[in-house]
This record gives C-alpha cells, structure tokens and sequence, in this order.
C-alpha cells in the first residue's frame, strides 16, 4: 500500500466508531472477537471487517489463543502508542508509533507460561 493510500485509510478508519471503540477495548487487554462484539454492540461480522481493515494498517494485532479442549482462536490487541497528525507545507503528515508485532519466541514464551 502506498503512503497515501495507508494515510486514507487510517483516517477512514479513525472516523469510524466500531474501529475506534475496537482499539479502545484493545488497548491494554487482548479480547477475542465475542468479547469485542460485546463491548461495540457490534455483529460479529462487523467486527472482523473492522479488525481486518485495523490489521492491514498496522493497528491492531491478531494472536492465536489456545482455550480449553485445545480449541484455539483469535483475540485481538491494539498496537498503537501514538498517533499523530502534523500540517507541514500545505500537507498532513501522519505519523503512527506503534508496538512491535510478538514474535514467536514471545509466543512461546507465553504458551510455556500458561502450561
């Protein structure tokens, strides 16, 4: 995605309520679809619209939890620290400082903990 394209999208997402209200629920605990739904008063397909388009831009981040039984899903967390938007030259200029995506020794990491 180009700059621009990225920048359109952001603040499309920005002014949207659910994406907005998913990064809020997200911001220091991970929540899984159901939870968000919940929480946004949102359907459930909204919400993974909503998630997917916040993923692509950078915002959010999906982790795979393992549940009882061994059935695993998603839950979501947002990576966004800061967000923001400077006029410079006639022009916006945003800029997103965000948290590194878990890597996968984080992953495991965590998994090993939760045993």
């Amino acid at each position: 995605m180009t700059e621009s394209v990225l920048s359109h999208e952001i603040y499309a997402l920005l002014d949207d309520e659910y994406a907005r209200d998913i990064l809020k629920s997200t911001n220091t605990t991970e929540k899984s679809a159901k939870e968000l739904s919940d929480e946004c008063d949102a359907s459930l397909p909204t919400i993974y619209r909503r998630t997917e388009r916040l993923i692509n831009c950078g915002l959010l981040e999906e982790r795979t939890r393992i549940g009882e039984g061994g059935h695993h899903y998603s839950v979501f967390k947002a990576r966004i620290k800061r967000l923001t938007i400077e006029l410079e030259n006639d022009e916006l200029i945003l800029e997103i400082e965000a948290e590194p995506p878990e890597t996968m020794a984080d992953r495991f990491t965590k998994m090993w903990g939760d045993i």
